[in-house]
């Protein structure tokens, strides 16, 4: 072969494309798209599995006892019945008197605001000393304080009834809210120990140096700070202590008694005929709170933990 004829083909090769360069180019995408829409269609089978109870509950609710039992569990209501919700709300009966979520629902809201904002106030300090004003023992009593997150409920009933009986708390939503305060230290006092970790320690000795003292230092500079810590521990606890029963059933009675508590009574009672759809109402009723708690916090709450609130 001349040096023509090489040049020749060599030109030929470099001006003519490969035909399997296209083939590969396509096939990428179409594999994408492919995956993509496997991913989608897992995740709305999980959505659909995960929503198809509370549509079940919905449309329960909102029918009246006939259709329930002629009806299809899964059919939309006929004609929307709304009086299940006014007896799940004040008339339903529990027990030999005759009562509604209302009040129920109001000591639970007693309960959860003051037990979450004390609880979140010490373990912000807790976790504000364990972190940045090192002493001796402070890793024992964090070890300690961790070690009584992981102590199950059932093993401090009997002691903790001793004590609110001792001090005068039984069966009042005081005592109730002294328990889940108690309860709920550790894990708010790892939340911001674990959170405050992350922030430098510069910041601290500088303001030493300028005069500032440990609540100066912790209400100018680490409150501002905490907003995405803050959020994780309050909407972790409000869920805890909205939805215990075993705390609620155990500490409380007659009139202090939290929703969980009410809403066991009623969907339990035996008395009269079985009214799935007050069931069903009164279950929505009592779940709203965290529902609602979760739909406007809850991208706050993926980024406060992100943000290092739960790592070690």
């Amino acid at each position: 072969m001349t040096s023509g004829q090489a040049d020749t083909r060599a030109g030929l090769m470099r001006s003519t494309p490969l035909r399997s360069a296209p083939l590969r180019r396509a096939g990428r995408p179409w594999t994408a798209t492919l995956l993509r829409g496997l991913l989608f269609l897992i995740l709305g089978l999980f959505v659909l599995y995960f929503t198809l109870p509370l549509f079940v509950m919905i449309v329960t609710s909102l029918k009246s006892l006939e259709e329930i039992r002629q009806g299809s569990l899964l059919g939309l209501p006929q004609e929307i019945e709304l009086t299940s919700w006014a007896t799940a709300w004040g008339s339903a009966c529990i027990g030999v008197s005759c009562h509604g979520l209302r009040p129920y629902f109001w000591n639970s809201i007693l309960l959860v605001v003051p037990a979450v904002v004390i609880s979140t106030a010490i373990g912000a300090i807790n976790g504000y000393a364990l972190s940045k004003w090192r002493f001796p023992g402070s890793d024992v009593i964090f070890g300690l304080m961790l070690f009584g997150c992981f102590v199950p409920f059932q093993v401090i009933l009997l002691p903790m009834a001793i004590t609110l009986g001792k001090i005068g708390m039984a069966g009042s939503v005081s005592g109730l809210i002294l328990v889940h305060v108690v309860y709920g230290i550790g894990f708010t006092t790892l939340f911001f120990r674990n959170y405050y970790v992350a922030v430098p320690d510069e910041l601290v000795k500088a303001a030493k140096i300028d005069g500032a003292g440990f609540l100066a230092i912790f209400t100018q500079i680490f409150l501002p700070l905490s907003i995405p810590v803050m959020v994780v521990t309050v909407i972790w606890q409000f869920t805890n202590i909205w939805n215990d029963f075993l705390f609620g059933v155990s500490f409380s009675q007659g009139g202090s008694q939290p929703i969980t508590v009410a809403l066991n009574n009623i969907v339990n009672s035996t008395t009269g005929v079985k009214e799935y759809n007050v069931d069903m109402a009164a279950a929505i009723i009592a779940a709203l709170p965290t529902l609602l708690v979760y739909v406007v916090a809850g991208k706050y709450f993926i980024r406060g933990l992100t943000a290092g609130s739960v790592k070690g």
